[in-house]
Parts: C-alpha cells; structure tokens; sequence
C-alpha cells in the first residue's frame, strides 16, 4: 500500500514539475519576446516619423476625396505608388547616413549654386503652402466643436507648434503624438466594419485602369505628390543625420560618419515600417470613403463636417453618433497637424540652413542654432498668413498635394543624381533595385504631370 501511495504521489510530483516547467518556460518565452518588441521600438525613428507625417491633413483630404469621388476606382494607384516610396525614402535616408549631411548640404557642395537655389527655393514654396493648408484644416475642425473665429484657431494652432517646437525637446514632442496617429486606425476598422465587396476592392487595387481626364489626373497627381512629397525627401534625410549624432557615428554634422552595418540596416527596417503604415492607411482611407461616402452619393468634400461622415459607421449606435464621428476624425486631423507642420517648417529650416551653412538640428538648443529655429518660427507664419487670403481649407488641402506632386519631379531627378554619385555615396551608391524604383518615380510623377496639364488644355 505504501509503495503504491509512493508511486502515486511520484508521479503526481512529475505531473507538477512538468506544468512548472512549462510556465516557466513559457515565462521566459514571453520576456525575450517583450524584449525584442521593445528593440524593434527603439529601432523606428525618423521613418516611422516620416510616415506619420506623410498622412498629414493634406493627405487625408486627398484620400478621402478621392474615395467620395470615384469610389474603388483610384485604388489601382496605391501598389505604384508603395515601391516608389519606400525606393525614394530609403535613398534619401541612405544619402544621410553616407554623407553626413542633409540633402540641401550635399547638393551646396557638389551641383553648385544654381540647382541648390532651385532645389531649396521648390520645397520652402512647397512646404509654406502646406503648412498653411494644414493649419487651415486644423481651425476648420476645431470650428465642429467651438464656436470661434476661423483666423482664431489658426493663429492659436501657430502659436501653440512654435512653443512646443521651440521650448519641448521634438523627441519627447513626437513620442506623445505617435498616440494621436492611432487615430487614423479609425478608417480600416470603419472599412471592416460597413463591409466590403474585397474581390472588388482587391481587383480595383491590382488592376491598372485610369482614365485620361482632368478630374482623374488632378487627384492623381494630388495623390503622388502627397504620398511622395518634397518636405520628406529633405526632412528624413537630415533626420538620419540628427540620428547617428545622438547614435554617437560622428561627433557632429558634416563630418563623414560610421555608418555600421547594424545602422544602415536599422535605418532600412524604420523606413520599411515607417512607408508601410502610411501607405496602407491611405489605402483605407479611400476604401473606407468609397463605401460610406461615395455609395451615398456624397462625391464632393466640401467641409470638415463632410469629411468626417465617412467614420459615422464606426459609432454607429452611440449616442450623438455625428458628433463622436466627428470627435474622431478632428483627433486625427489635429493630432497629425501637429505632428506634420513642424517636419514641414523643420523640412523648410534645415533646406535654408545647410544652403547657409548654418548650425543646425532639432537636438540643438535654441542658443546654439538661432537661425535654424528662426526659420522654423518664419515657415509656420508664413503658412499661417495664407488663411488670410479667403482660400477654402478644405479645398486648399487636395490643391497643395497636387502642387508637391508637381514640385517633387525636379527634386527626384537631383535625388538620382546624388544617390548615384561616387563621390557622395562611395561604395553605397543606388543598387540596380534602388535605381529602378527612384527612376519610375520621376517617370510616372513626370508622366502623370504632363497629362494633367495636357487635359487641362484638351478639356
């Protein structure tokens, strides 16, 4: 009887070893797993930024205008316009990484004066209406819950990104508005939840079908220049830079840094989330439009409150569901506003200050890099004063994307020309892959372009 007692409780205590074995196991299963989640966090830094801010205001509004306006039937641009970008900001990336400088530095010292006034002089222009476009977008939403003066909130939105800006460290500033981009996770869930014919939003997606009108070519190209925009090709390029000086790959800005196999390839991950999560936003973006909007037959976004419709499904059932549909999108307008209108001005400031040569970097202190932070404070009330010339917001969004895309084409042929420099880039110049998706990128934005201004003159 004991032995069998003896052999009983054995194999009781097997059992029980065996479970502790397995949480433990488990256990630490789970912390190499959290540990690694946290590496790959700190890994995302100017890219995942960069994709933040590619689905600025003007890019919703381009999106969702085109969602309203021809349904599933401009979805066929998105698996373009995704090599493109990822080819186009990994270059400029890599350009940083390289060289030590940013874009407007490296074409100062080896293309001469003239195509670095032209270069610098396309993205300030660029860049100064989008920030006003953008700031526009902000006081418009804002409008849907307070009853304000349109100029008001501009200018208190101005005010409110210089202080931060100026007085908040930008790393800490960005890590608290990363949150706010959640927001924009609002339209794939709306997507999923109205439901969708997916064959047919599959086949729209990978079937190329555009047509040659005015009205396709302007969103088109509204598109491209809001998905390839010439703020992110100068503002990730001197990002990369800012990050190998805080990394500790150079002591400061100019001088040929160590760039590390593990950095480049870090740099390469950071870009590749980064360009992933923008593009399929937007690609939600247009799906979740198309179904709520334009099969309501509400093809035009004239207003905020139009705009924000298209997330009514989302809280469907709630109460005041209009106005939490609202609370919704102006959290994501507002939230990206903030987080975009200084890479642009930050876009603008470090263009003119490498063409000066001066101090530069959003890790400088004030005192240290004065007229650096001047031009950021310049490039924000410049944008600012463009709401007082009577422009719709809404209306002055889809048109500022159409003009980057126009701006873009001139900055992608420098973009080729540096990445394949030697002199520049030595041994990491463009690769056949690089070369083949930045060339398509200046063909196609030219292309497109040209039949844009063509239909206006046939139409």
């Amino acid at each position: 009887m004991r032995n069998n007692r003896f052999i009983k409780t054995e194999k009781q205590l097997r059992r029980r070893i065996g479970k502790s074995e397995r949480h433990a196991y488990a256990v630490v299963k789970a912390i190499v797993v959290h540990r690694r989640f946290n590496r790959f966090l700190r890994v995302l830094g100017p890219g995942l930024v960069t994709g933040a801010a590619d689905d600025d205001p003007s890019g919703i509004a381009t999106y969702s205008q085109a969602g309203a306006q021809f349904g599933y039937g401009l979805l066929w641009a998105f698996p373009i316009m995704y090599p493109l970008l990822l080819a186009v900001q990994e270059s400029c990336a890599r350009i940083g990484a390289i060289s030590g400088k940013g874009l407007a530095a490296v074409i100062k010292q080896h293309y001469g004066k003239p195509l670095l006034y032209m270069s610098v002089g396309l993205v300030v222009f660029a860049n100064t209406i989008n920030i006003g476009a953008d700031l526009g977008a902000m006081a418009a939403t804002t409008q849907l819950f307070v009853d304000l003066p349109y100029a008001l909130l501009a200018v208190f939105y101005a005010a409110l990104i210089v202080f931060l800006v100026v007085f908040v460290s930008y790393k800490s500033y960005a890590k608290m508005l990363k949150w706010l981009a959640l927001s924009l996770f609002a339209y794939p869930i709306t997507a999923f939840l109205v439901g969708q014919d997916w064959p047919a939003v599959f086949r729209n997606t990978f079937t190329l079908t555009p047509q040659i009108n005015a009205d396709t070519m302007f969103l088109f190209v509204g598109m491209l220049g809001t998905t390839i925009s010439p703020y992110l090709f100068f503002w990730d390029t001197s990002e990369v830079v800012e990050q190998e000086v805080v990394q500790k790959n150079m002591s400061k800005i100019g001088e040929v840094p160590k760039a590390t196999k593990k950095f480049l390839h870090n740099m390469r991950l950071d870009n590749f989330v980064g360009m992933t999560l923008a593009s399929v936003t937007a690609w939600f973006i247009v799906i979740a439009c198309a179904s709520t909007l334009y099969n309501n037959g509400i093809t035009q976004i004239d207003t905020a409150a139009d705009a924000a419709r298209a997330l009514e499904p989302l809280v469907q059932g709630f109460p005041n569901a209009g106005l939490v549909a609202k609370a919704i999108f102006s959290i994501g307008i507002i939230g990206i506003g903030l987080l975009a209108v200084p890479v642009l001005a930050g876009s603008s400031s470090y263009a003119i200050s490498e063409a000066i040569g001066w101090k530069e970097g959003l890790h400088q202190k004030v005192k240290r890099a004065v007229g650096f932070y001047v031009v950021i404070i310049l490039a924000t009330l410049a944008g600012l004063a463009i709401n007082f010339l009577g422009i719709d917001p809404i209306k002055a969004l889809v048109f500022t994307a159409v003009f980057n895309g126009i701006a873009a084409v001139p900055l992608l042929f420098m973009i080729i020309k540096v990445g394949n420099n030697r002199k520049v880039m030595g041994p990491y110049r463009n690769g056949w892959v690089s070369n083949l998706f930045v060339k398509l990128a200046f063909l196609i934005m030219t292309a497109a372009v040209l039949l844009l201004f063509g239909s206006f003159v046939i139409g």
